[in-house]
């Protein structure tokens, strides 16, 4: 049985609700342009609100991290992997999260004990050493020697305040090396499979901890690393996840991997997550902008370093790899298949569109470099790479890097000022926002959103749906299917409407109710399978104006519209085929 099922099945007997993984693509979080970790999606339910699906979940969580780009091409690092995650809210704590934690690692997974090591927190300060942890883990039978108490390593909080508590990182023996009794995490022969996080404290902003009335547990276990360790390969891409798609490539640049690792390695990694992305119902294509600048940027790289391993980049070998990445995740994401011919043609788009000007790029690199006498490429040089060429600046970063040439990437900012915020969030893939994201004015943002919808349905075309939404502290972003450019009038019309609503003071309801109840009532909802079976919908509307708007949704919203203020339209323009965006503010 794969990983992902003997987890879930594990968890659903100790009473936890299997819940969807959420896209790629975060909903109304400004603070990444990606979901990052297992937990992120749960945000709003860490922080108290009700899940439908009761007080103990699990999952598997589709991540994408940009953060180490570089570092791709190794034995373990990835730009997507899945994480799997179980969590309590508010209901079981320490004993349970640990002992269902050694009894799947041991008699699920069959990990001996004497493999097993963990880190607890040691305590410091403020807080005092997580003894209760400890003990938990001696009566299981991990020895004394084999738990380590680190203060720095084992305390968890996203941002500088907020909920926050110990973790304890469960740790195997990955080596065919005798197991040392005393367990040494800096050994690298110790590999991280697991962590429990225990949400116990909240840290206030005069720097004070207090115990938290509603602890919750959030643990994480990487599907990629786990797996290799379990079939006993110590390179991931040798492991059953990827080794059909590193054949693959082997057969179509008719080389072996044995030499070549690096550039295999690469366009797998570069092909799996472009494949997600594109797949995602959020419709991102590749761009010079947000989450389309990392698929640009990823597809590109991998366009690259296939040219390196002189495969024929006129050929369809990107259809051939993403099409068997598509049949060996479409069980558990049914949006591959769903979008598989959106996936292939933007693909090929891009590689067109790239290839163009590749060789020719190639060369005039060629021809820079060989001037260079001072081993630095200036920004001049860098900017006519991007600009006349399509080089992501990372692009002329790495073939710089093989050749020991710098870059003057600051001076290359500086010439293209547009883009020096885009790359350096994309690349650091930031997590902002953590437990402390839904502001007061995002709430507001979130619950305009509906009424925007709901407006455009009644000016424009009842057929329109929304198609993405990005929302920050300073104004919304709203994608919507249109095959018009709007009129001024549309315009007028559309934000009369929703202030008209704002002003009328509408209640905003929120009710639970079962999924097809929900949409037989007439709720709306973008990408229906990612719900679960019990959803929440919220109605605006009272007595006189009807019902104006309804729609499944995780919130979060106002109690009423007058809460929102002014709202007004400040931009009109395309997204991409068929797609057009509103971009708003509430004065």
């Amino acid at each position: 049985m794969n990983l992902k099922d003997l987890y879930i099945s594990f968890f659903e007997s100790k009473g936890h609700k299997q819940i969807p993984s959420a896209p790629v693509v975060p909903e109304n979080d400004p603070s990444v342009l990606f979901n990052t970790a297992g937990m992120q999606p749960l945000i709003p339910y860490l922080m108290g609100q009700k899940h439908p699906y009761g007080t103990r979940l699990c999952d598997y969580q589709k991540c994408i991290r940009t953060n180490d780009l570089e570092n791709i091409g190794d034995t373990y690092h990835h730009t997507f992997f899945e994480m799997l995650g179980n969590w309590s809210l508010g209901d079981y704590f320490k004993k349970e999260a640990i002992s269902w934690s050694f009894e799947f690692l041991t008699e699920v997974l069959h990990i001996p004990v004497e493999k097993l090591a963990v880190t607890v927190f040691a305590g410091n300060d403020i807080i005092p050493k997580d003894t209760e942890s400890i003990e938990i883990w001696k009566s299981l039978g991990i020895s004394e020697d084999r738990i380590c108490k680190t203060s720095d390593d084992n305390f968890w909080i996203a941002g500088e305040t907020g909920p926050c508590g110990p973790d304890s990182e469960m740790f195997y023996w990955r080596s065919e090396d005798e197991v040392p009794q005393k367990f040494d995490p800096e050994d690298e022969r110790w590999v991280e499979i697991w962590n429990d996080v225990f949400m116990q404290y909240n840290k206030k902003e005069d720097k004070t901890v207090v115990e938290l009335p509603h602890k919750n547990v959030d643990t994480g276990m990487g599907v990629e690393r786990t797996t290799a360790i379990l079939e006993g390969v110590n390179d991931n891409y040798m492991s059953s996840i990827w080794k059909d798609v590193i054949e693959l490539i082997e057969h179509i640049s008719n080389l072996k991997y044995e030499g070549h690792e690096k550039s295999m390695r690469i366009i797998a990694d570069h092909m799996r997550t472009a494949v997600f992305i594109l797949a995602d119902n959020a419709g991102i294509k590749p761009s010079n902008t947000d989450q389309g600048y990392i698929l640009r940027r990823l597809i590109r790289r991998a366009i690259r370093h296939a040219k390196k391993l002189n495969i024929d980049i006129n050929s369809n070998f990107e259809e051939e790899i993403a099409l068997l990445i598509i049949k060996k995740y479409e069980k558990y994401y049914q949006e591959l298949s769903e979008n598989k011919n959106v996936v292939i043609e933007a693909l090929k788009n891009e590689k067109i569109k790239f290839n163009r000007t590749l060789e020719k790029g190639l060369k005039e690199f060629e021809k820079i470099s060989n001037k260079i006498t001072d081993n630095k490429l200036n920004k001049d040089d860098a900017f006519k790479l991007y600009d006349t060429y399509g080089f992501p600046i990372e692009l002329t970063e790495e073939l710089a890097r093989e050749r020991n040439i710098e870059v003057d990437v600051a001076g290359f900012y500086e010439k293209f000022k547009a883009h020096q915020e885009l790359s350096r969030t994309a690349s650091a893939g930031k997590f902002k926002g953590g437990l402390a994201g839904n502001s007061e004015i995002e709430t507001r943002y979130h619950t305009a959103t509906h009424l925007l919808n709901a407006a455009l349905k009644v000016v424009v075309d009842k057929n329109i749906h929304q198609r993405g939404s990005n929302i920050t502290d300073e104004r919304m972003r709203f994608d919507f299917n249109c095959d018009h450019k709007l009129t001024d009038e549309e315009k007028m019309k559309v934000e009369q409407l929703v202030n008209e609503w704002i002003n009328a003071s509408l209640p905003v309801r929120c009710d639970e109710m079962n999924k097809e109840d929900a949409v037989k009532s007439g709720a709306e909802c973008m990408f229906i399978e990612k719900y679960p079976d019990v959803v929440t919908v919220y109605s605006i509307g009272n007595d006189e104006y009807g019902v104006v708007s309804k729609e499944l949704c995780g919130g979060p919203h106002v109690k009423n519209t007058n809460e929102l203020g002014k709202f007004k339209i400040k931009k009109e323009e395309a997204s991409s085929a068929g797609v057009r965006r509103i971009k708003a503010v509430l004065e």
